[in-house]
């Protein structure tokens, strides 16, 4: 890898394309690399390819690691909060992992790739605390991040495009399963994963192959209309989506300064990830123990009422004023005088045509269909707009989990 004019800031495997496409100039620091946060001056185009058509995003800055060996199942079993015991070879788990009193540090993917052979990604960087819990275990850790380019190909004609120029059966690959094939005769691992919300793929290559890779699936996707997309775009697909970003809708436990800013896995819509019967990974008693207890917090969708927005602004004689990208800033939720939440994540849906948000919310004003208000500033005056609580994923096609034949 070659630093960046800056000096700091790394490039990914696919830098020597996606940096002449970035015609907009518009980079954003991820995990000590640039990424593109728009290709185009807006991302209005991006986007729609991930909701309409295929769009390929460069998600190499995720961090990597290779867990190997005899001990690799069990120190996977001594991480997470999901039961490794019964991942199948060739199934990815959604997964978060968190410290001694049950509060999440970070979440990301446990790719079973064999028997003692995983792959975990994540946010953070996470290799000292894996080594960490390592002690006595006979397994090899490898930090896979410089090595490995990752491209998520998203959107509804990903499936057909990737099966022409790819020797496996991508038809047949599950949601959430992962495969080894040759893509272009490039070998990549395949997983039926993305941060989109829609039908897609994650494709880990060899650094090496990055860019003979990308070339091949943008010449194969120029009839379906493929599109480099950046960050831009994708924020807005996820918040579609329901997906969490580290940083932004929670603090990692391990840089929380206070302890009300950390989260568990039930306060932030994760429970179905916790496994409470399986072997003890860090934090199980706690969550055993929040688990018997009713829930303070509770992270839910939120839904705008338009009609409650245009009043606010025809307060001043204006029209709304929507934001053009997606806001990831702390918003007061309230009923009353009483402040019972706050948003973290908000943005116009261009697909669902509704302006909605990602919020944390007091037990008691978490049901779906509870009214609350929503804190907005209309010419230097905070104002407030009616909310509806609502459950998440906003969007959820069908065609995000569907095979078009099964795997026999």
């Amino acid at each position: 890898m070659r630093a960046s004019a800056a000096g700091v800031l790394r490039r990914t495997p696919f830098h020597e394309r996606t940096g002449p496409l970035c015609q907009a100039g518009n980079w954003r620091r991820w995990a000590g690399h640039l990424a593109a946060g728009s290709y185009e001056p807006t991302h209005e185009h991006e986007y729609h390819a991930i909701r309409s058509a295929a769009a390929l995003i460069d998600v190499s800055p995720l961090y990597k690691y290779r867990l190997s060996g005899p001990g690799a199942a069990a120190l996977a079993d001594r991480v997470v909060t999901r039961d490794v015991g019964r991942q199948a070879v060739g199934q990815v788990y959604y997964t978060a992992w968190c410290d001694g009193a049950g509060k999440v540090r970070d979440d990301g993917t446990l790719h079973r790739l064999g028997e003692t052979d995983f792959r975990l990604t994540s946010a953070e960087p996470t290799l000292g605390w894996l080594h960490e819990n390592s002690r006595g275990l006979d397994v090899e850790l490898v930090e896979e991040t410089e090595r490995l380019g990752a491209l998520a190909l998203q959107g509804p004609l990903s499936r057909e495009l990737l099966q022409r120029i790819t020797d496996g059966d991508v038809e047949g690959l599950r949601y959430f399963g992962v495969m080894s094939a040759r893509i272009a005769g490039f070998r990549a691992e395949i997983s039926r994963t993305g941060y989109t919300g829609d039908l897609g793929y994650e494709i880990w290559v060899d650094a090496g192959d990055a860019i003979p890779l990308w070339d091949a699936l943008t010449a194969a996707g120029e009839p379906f209309g493929l599109a480099p997309a950046g960050m831009l775009a994708l924020d807005m697909a996820r918040i579609e989506a329901g997906l969490l970003l580290v940083d932004v809708d929670y603090v990692p436990a391990q840089r929380a300064i206070i302890a009300d800013q950390k989260s568990s896995p039930y306060e932030l819509g994760l429970g179905w990830t916790v496994s409470l019967d399986a072997s003890n990974y860090v934090g199980r008693a706690a969550l055993r123990a929040e688990s018997a207890r009713p829930a303070e917090w509770r992270f839910r969708g939120i839904t705008l009422d338009w009609e409650s927005l245009e009043e606010a602004y025809a307060e001043v004689n204006l029209p709304p004023q929507l934001p053009g990208t997606t806001l990831r800033d702390s918003v007061p939720l309230y009923s009353g005088s009483r402040q019972v939440g706050y948003a973290t994540s908000q943005g116009w849906s261009p697909t669902l045509k509704t302006y909605l948000g990602l919020a944390h919310l007091r037990a008691d004003f978490a049901l779906v269909g509870t009214e609350v208000e929503i804190e907005v500033t209309v010419e230097h005056q905070r104002r407030r707009a009616r909310a509806t609580v609502v459950p998440t994923p906003f969007f959820d096609p069908d065609r995000k989990r569907a095979t078009r034949r099964s795997t026999a």
